[in-house]
């Protein structure tokens, strides 16, 4: 018995029941209410977000367990409804804490598509093009990073992910195995510690170092660093640099760091997360000068071109260590046609079609609107910085759109007290930044990646927080 789709005949599909599952047989009008009824919701929370905080006033929980009877269109509707109400507003002009910015409306439409398709990534069978697309988008981000022939990459849910996969493989194609060591610096993204943990490595094994005056792991601290474990007789299994650190947004010495790799056999992971999109621009790329010359790199669109999460990338140097590392061979699907299956690159089985959201956003976009993207918000993150009082505000220097800065005068406990009363009191005016801990004392930092904020704006912005300052 087939399942039926239903029928346009009834002049009111609002009121007809949604079937769980859309028939093969027919476009189904109650599905198609339903979708333009919830994408009626979406665009009207995006529409209205500057009538509201960043963050919601109140946080409204929707009832959780399923009815006893099948749940009707107005229903969920009202569901989603109570969920949009809680949910944080990255649309807002005053959202400026994170690296969130709003999304791209392409990416969205390519979002609702990927859910629609179903498709696993996990064999070429489930994802005939789409394992096909992911592919060559892959090769298209090295070449536009400058990676030489052979390399690659694969999608991963995000960038905690990709950096656990290269580490991976490079403890498998590096030196030390179990017993080797991670040199990184201080400002490093926490996920390195998640991913010496997964690993299994000894307790000693992530070594943090310091950086220099502009936030950058420091070149001498490496070369001691090495040396010692030279005497010690413990292998370097990576070193970890960092484009566009988390805080300050510092890019370390990626050409002298390489270099330095080179010399000694030690594999390079360079944790791009935050800036590597700036590479995909002929005007920026000289911010990541050196990135081609890594073996493995993580890489974030999300974090500024607005593609919907998660959207990372994992490029390799050499496409094939990836299978090797994480190959099994899967032997309960057909072979591959393009030589690998999506499940065998990565520690991923199961994987939607991220990379469709990835896809369209940049075709959105375009060479032109790439370009806008990343100089609008490096300009907007310098009309503000010159609007800070330097008397009395310690700007901490960064290469790109972030800003953290802290009162000159004052010690860290009246440090604390400042930036908690003034990020109140800054979203109260709907300007919604972050406070993070850096060094000894809390600090607060802009990211300025939101297309919404204008010139005005960031005056306004600016000048309550010098007004703020004791």
């Amino acid at each position: 018995m087939h399942l039926r789709a239903n029928v346009s005949s009834d002049p009111h599909p609002s009121t007809a029941q949604l079937a769980p599952f859309a028939a093969p047989y027919a476009a189904d009008p109650v599905l198609q209410d339903f979708l333009h009824r919830t994408a009626d919701l979406l665009c009207s929370w995006i529409g209205s977000a500057h009538q509201h905080s960043p963050l919601p006033l109140m946080r409204p929980q929707p009832t959780i367990a399923p009815g006893t009877e099948t749940a009707d269109i107005d229903a969920l509707l009202n569901d989603l409804q109570v969920v949009m109400d809680g949910a944080f507003q990255p649309s807002h002009p005053g959202s400026l804490a994170h690296l969130d910015p709003p999304p791209l409306t392409a990416s969205i439409a390519a979002e609702l598509v990927c859910a629609g398709l179903n498709n696993n990534l996990l064999a070429d069978e489930l994802s005939p093009g789409l394992s096909s697309l992911e592919h060559e988008l892959c090769r298209w981000f090295c070449q536009r990073l400058g990676l030489p022939n052979g390399s690659g990459g694969v999608l991963a849910s995000g960038g905690t992910l990709s950096n656990l996969m290269g580490l991976v493989t490079a403890r498998t194609f590096g030196v030390g195995g179990n017993n080797g060591v991670i040199l990184c610096s201080n400002d490093a993204h926490v996920s390195l510690v998640k991913a010496v943990r997964v690993m299994g490595l000894s307790d000693d094994a992530l070594q943090f170092l310091p950086t220099d005056s502009e936030g950058r792991l420091c070149l001498s601290a490496v070369e001691q660093r090495l040396s010692q474990l030279r005497r010690l007789n413990r292998p370097c299994l990576a070193i970890v640099a960092t484009a566009g650190t988390t805080v300050r947004g510092a890019i370390d010495l990626l050409p002298q760091l390489a270099n330095l790799c080179r010399g000694a056999g030690i594999w390079l992971h360079v944790d791009a997360a935050i800036g590597g999109v700036f590479a995909l621009s002929a005007a920026h790329a000289p911010l990541m000068r050196g990135l081609e010359q890594a073996d493995s790199i993580t890489l974030n669109p999300q974090k500024l071109l607005g593609i919907t999460k998660a959207s990372s990338l994992l490029l390799l140097r050499q496409h094939h260590q990836l299978r090797a590392t994480f190959g099994t061979g899967l032997p309960y699907m057909e072979n591959s046609t393009t030589g690998y299956h999506g499940g065998e690159v990565g520690l991923q089985g199961t994987r939607p079609a991220e990379v469709l959201k990835l896809w369209l956003g940049l075709r959105q976009l375009g060479e032109a609107g790439l370009e806008t993207v990343l100089s609008s918000a490096l300009k907007r993150r310098e009309i503000f910085a010159n609007q800070l009082d330097s008397d009395r505000l310690r700007l901490l220097p960064g290469a790109l759109h972030l800003q953290a800065f802290h009162p000159i005068k004052g010690d860290p406990q009246s440090c604390e007290a400042w930036s908690q009363q003034t990020r109140q009191q800054l979203l109260s005016a709907g300007y919604m930044l972050s406070r993070p801990f850096y060094g000894d004392r809390f600090c607060l930092k802009g990211v300025f990646g939101n297309p919404h904020t204008t010139p005005d704006h960031l005056t306004d912005l600016a000048q309550r927080i010098n007004a703020s300052v004791f």
